[in-house]
């Protein structure tokens, strides 16, 4: 170790929690970016149609939520990264696991 964390490296001397951990590095979670929400009723839901603007409840320029495994962990921003939308994360929830 040199004093900023756990060796990462890939040879023996890789501390044991890191080995230990090395066995879930493959399973698979799934990310959602949730830019707002709303809640309406079923009749209004069935009149919307192409081109209907639905509000949400964020304001332009707020952090958008970031979900793993439908737990929140995360507040972003929306950018753009070539051709695709991406997230950054400005700010790491921490959870109180009870």
């Amino acid at each position: 170790m040199n004093g900023n964390g756990p060796d990462l490296g890939d040879g023996e001397d890789m501390p044991v929690v890191t080995k230990d951990l090395e066995a879930i590095y493959d399973i698979p979670v799934q990310i959602s970016a949730v830019l707002g929400k709303t809640t309406m009723q079923v009749n209004q839901l069935l009149k919307l149609g192409r081109g209907a603007v639905v509000e949400l409840d964020r304001k332009v320029g707020e952090a958008i939520d970031i979900y793993v495994n439908n737990r929140l962990v995360a507040r972003g921003e929306v950018v753009v990264v070539e051709d695709r939308l991406g997230v950054t994360m400005t700010e790491i929830i921490k959870s109180d696991r009870s």
